[in-house]
């Protein structure tokens, strides 16, 4: 079930609050991701797309079959589909880079909000009382 806008809202407002607090600690929370797509990263992908077309089309000049199923044909569907997904995905990826920094450096510097004080004193409140 999607967030309301309210939700939303304050979600944002706490993941916001979290990074200025403690940048290192949210980074940490949030998960590693392996690195900023890269313009090599969608090549990549771009030529391997052609490479498993390539493949799959000469899968039918080739007549290599297994209980016919033609091997070379399927590994190029293969090998394409995996070009196609890791160029998709890095596209993704940059995108939604892109709109996080673009979030985070026009929140900087802002005080915090009554509402992330909130959350903050409770849960050291929990914490305390273990």
């Amino acid at each position: 079930m999607p967030l309301s806008e309210h939700e939303q809202q304050q979600l944002d407002q706490i993941e916001r609050a979290l990074y200025t607090e403690d940048p290192k600690f949210a980074s940490n929370v949030r998960g590693a991701k392996l690195s900023k797509p890269s313009r090599s990263r969608r090549l990549q992908g771009g030529v391997l797309a052609v490479v498993g077309l390539g493949l799959l089309l000469g899968g039918l000049v080739i007549p290599l079959r297994v209980a016919e199923i033609p091997i070379v044909s399927v590994v190029g569907f293969v090998v394409m589909f995996v070009g196609v997904v890791l160029t998709i995905t890095a596209l993704r990826a940059g995108s939604q880079d892109e709109a996080e920094s673009a979030k985070g450096g026009a929140t900087k510097g802002r005080a915090k909000s009554p509402l992330a004080k909130r959350m903050e004193d409770r849960l050291r409140k929990r914490f305390d009382d273990r």
